[in-house]
């Protein structure tokens, strides 16, 4: 089991912005719906940091949010005992842009 995890500081970005968008362009319900699907996905990736394949190099697994169009990318660290989230992503953005952040 995973026993901490991270956001490298553009994913966190993009999870306070995608927030702060629903908030504010759609609705607080809305908004508060996404937050819980993105709390909920990260509370199942600290319990069973393996249980999504890993989908490209270096480790990097993906987990697909319900009922919101993003994706979690991120790499489990077995040794630390870590999760390092580098992306929430839009489903619309250009795949791959975030591959820097794992250097």
């Amino acid at each position: 089991m995973a026993t901490s995890y991270g956001f490298h500081p553009e994913a966190l970005s993009e999870y306070s912005e995608a927030a702060y968008y629903y908030l504010q362009e759609v609705s607080s319900q809305v908004a508060e719906g996404f937050v819980f699907a993105v709390e909920h996905s990260i509370r199942i990736l600290v319990a069973d940091p393996t249980r999504w394949r890993v989908i490209e190099a270096p480790e990097i697994r993906r987990s697909i949010l319900n009922r919101y169009p993003f994706v979690i990318y991120y790499r489990w660290e077995s040794r630390l005992e870590r999760i390092t989230i580098y992306a929430v992503m839009h489903c619309s953005r250009e795949p791959g842009y975030w591959h820097h952040r794992t250097q």
